[in-house]
């Protein structure tokens, strides 16, 4: 079968040593090396682990501040009404609202990266959680967008926080950065991401838990990552 890569992907493979693993630090430097499209690509890290995502008790969730940021500008909706409202206009939230809100979501409106909701407004939000749910919108305690430090939430996330969640073939990923970082700042985003996710290591979890880690550029090939950065 005809290799249908394009010629920049296979010239980016060709820089890749077969077989072997790669340094935080080497890993952001080597997908700096590689051929660029004409945008700064996000770089992800994707964590295959031994875990069973059919098992309610084994689900990997959590969040991750990234001490350089992720090079995104995030865009934020918030849910609420008065001095949470308020807070958050002020904070830099680029939706804020309540019934109006809910309402243009319900019409299809989801061009942001980020829902907040205040504790009283949920129970209305929970009634847009078939539009909010598949595109991973929905307000959630446990990722601190349900809150009513509205102001706090925005500057978190605004400076950089990502959220993780364990998918249906067991596999974790989220955005370190842009390929435009220095390679110590995506090494360092990356290595905070590693701690993250172990941390949110299940109690029921058996055997390996994180058994491979890649680095990769949108448009770029994965780089594996030696397992001395990710084995605690």
């Amino acid at each position: 079968m005809a290799n249908k890569r394009s010629k920049r992907y296979q010239k980016a493979a060709a820089l890749v040593e077969e077989g072997k693993s790669y340094s935080l630090v080497d890993a952001a430097a080597l997908i700096k090396q590689f051929p660029a499209p004409k945008f700064d690509q996000t770089v992800t890290l994707s964590f295959k682990l031994g875990v069973d995502p059919r098992k309610s008790d084994q689900m990997v969730r959590g969040t991750c501040p990234l001490p350089n940021g992720s090079g995104k500008n995030v865009v934020v909706a918030v849910f609420a009404t008065g001095e949470a409202a308020e807070a958050a206009k002020a904070a830099g939230a680029e939706h804020v609202g309540f019934e109006d809100l809910i309402e243009k979501v319900k019409g299809g409106f989801t061009d942001f990266d980020v829902a907040i909701a205040t504790t009283d407004a949920m129970a209305e939000v929970r009634k847009i959680a078939r539009v909010l749910g598949p595109r991973g919108l929905m307000p959630n305690p446990k990722t601190g967008t349900v809150t009513d430090d509205t102001a706090k939430a925005i500057g978190e996330v605004k400076a950089g926080r990502v959220d993780f969640k364990l998918d249906k073939n067991g596999n974790v990923s989220a955005t370190v950065g842009r390929a435009s970082f220095e390679p110590e700042k995506l090494a360092e985003n990356a290595s905070s991401l590693i701690d993250a996710v172990l941390r949110a290591k299940p109690a029921s979890a058996k055997g390996v838990y994180v058994q491979a880690v890649t680095m990769a550029a949108t448009m770029s090939p994965g780089v594996e990552i030696e397992p001395a950065a990710f084995v605690r």
